[in-house]
């Protein structure tokens, strides 16, 4: 079973679930995790996606979290089916706790799927929200990056440095499609569009986290404009292509089941 743990799906923005299904169906997906898009609070059509096809989508939220009622507001989510919540790497509470709507989260059984930058993910600081915080799943995304390749020496050392957050037994990561790390060769060549060697990062994620820690995501729609979505998963595959069957499982899809669809 092949399971994509980061898709967008929206009525306003990027595409509706109906072009996501086509993608998933070309390319043996079975399930797939609409991930919120940043900004957009109205959950209602992920959940109305999750209600016509329930084998098939889990959904994660997203909440205001300048919002003094906002753990409120996700446990009324939870209630209504949500199985994770989208939380940026630097987003702290209002109010007395800074932590509060983390808090929420670890209450409320919802992993976190957590955005940002490597230097967000390299900070002390969340590291210390990390060890506050033991029993919360917290999955990287975008193999704690944002979705481009590095821009210099010092941003590879970050991505490197966020890697070592392997050490929390609650911390996870998103593979996503070369793409997103790695230089593509213009013109465009087939079947291997990008510059090699490329960054060894999937490798040093797979060091560090192990296969159990490990999901792979396509980032749907956005990775229309990178190497398409069938190369987002199939290239990526034949790079842990020599791994042991068992982990090549859990990369794509074992892990993302575990977590996302526990039912």
């Amino acid at each position: 079973m092949i399971v994509d743990t980061h898709c967008h799906a929206c009525l306003d923005w990027y595409e509706p679930v109906e072009t996501l299904l086509s993608e998933m169906d070309r390319n043996g997906v079975e399930r797939a995790v609409l991930t919120q898009i940043l900004g957009q609070y109205d959950n209602s059509y992920q959940r109305q996606c999750v209600d016509r096809h329930p084998s098939r989508f889990a959904s994660v939220v997203l909440v205001d979290t300048e919002r003094p009622d906002a753990p409120e507001e996700l446990a009324r989510l939870a209630r209504d089916g949500a199985a994770g919540v989208r939380l940026r790497a630097t987003t702290r509470s209002p109010g007395d706790d800074p932590l509060a709507i983390w808090r929420a989260a670890d209450r409320l059984g919802l992993p976190v799927s957590c955005p940002g930058s490597s230097a967000d993910f390299a900070a002390d600081e969340f590291a210390q929200l990390i060890g506050e915080l033991p029993q919360l799943p917290i999955v990287l995304e975008h193999l704690a990056s944002a979705s481009r390749p590095d821009a210099s020496p010092e941003e590879a050392a970050l991505r490197r440095k966020a890697f070592s957050l392997a050490r929390f037994p609650n911390v996870y990561i998103k593979v996503p499609g070369l793409g997103e790390f790695a230089q593509r060769v213009l013109p465009v060549r087939s079947p291997f569009p990008f510059a090699e060697p490329i960054p060894n990062y999937l490798e040093e994620a797979y060091d560090a986290f192990g296969a159990g820690r490990m999901m792979w995501g396509s980032d749907f729609p956005p990775v229309a404009a990178r190497e398409g979505y069938a190369r987002a998963l199939n290239l990526c595959r034949e790079q842990f292509g020599a791994k042991p069957a068992a982990d090549q499982e859990a990369i794509f899809g074992g892990t993302a089941a575990r977590l996302f669809f526990p039912s």
